[in-house]
């Protein structure tokens, strides 16, 4: 089975990786990242914009891979609710037979430090670093790993959210 990361963050990938490894645990897996454009803000910051963010990076790397299974985007984004700066990402899967799903990750409340940098103009990785005095944090535990003591990570975070996205192709009760 090929699968095709709209990415070539280690951290994605291995969360790709391991959660085609769960739902698909009889296919011998090869993966390619890849490095498209999301056609959104470098820091979505709405749910909307941050799904359709995930939805264009799984399409642009079907145009660039057309002879894969499956297709996969990822994006994370901000939002706030009540002047609380909240984290979460988006996964969009399709797959080669036409049908697609996509999936919301758990939200992670940010401090206050975190939001003044954003509001400021830094993408969520560059504030994590200045906050938590922390160096490219995106491409290892991510603002859940620093917040949580490494207790989820964004790998972790990110496989879980991928292995419910990936229910619809596993689950017999959604074939048509």
């Amino acid at each position: 089975m090929k699968v095709v990361i709209a990415s070539r963050n280690p951290v994605k990938i291995r969360a790709v990786e391991e959660a085609f490894s769960i739902q698909f645990p009889n296919d011998r897996l090869q993966t390619v990242g890849c490095d498209v454009a999301s056609g959104v803000s470098d820091q979505p910051m709405s749910d909307k914009e941050t799904r359709q963010g995930a939805r264009n990076r799984a399409q642009q790397a079907c145009n660039n891979h057309p002879d894969a299974d499956y297709w996969v985007g990822l994006e994370g984004g901000l939002d706030v609710f009540d002047d609380q700066l909240m984290a979460y990402a988006w996964m969009s899967i399709k797959c080669a037979d036409g049908r697609s799903s996509d999936a919301r990750s758990v939200t992670l409340p940010l401090p206050p430090a975190v939001k003044v940098l954003v509001d400021q103009g830094l993408e969520l990785g560059d504030a994590n670093d200045r906050v938590f005095s922390t160096e490219n944090s995106k491409q290892k535990g991510g603002a859940y790993g620093l917040l949580t003591d490494g207790m989820y990570t964004r790998e972790s975070v990110y496989n879980q959210t991928l292995v419910i996205a990936l229910v619809p192709f596993v689950n017999a009760l959604y074939a048509d």
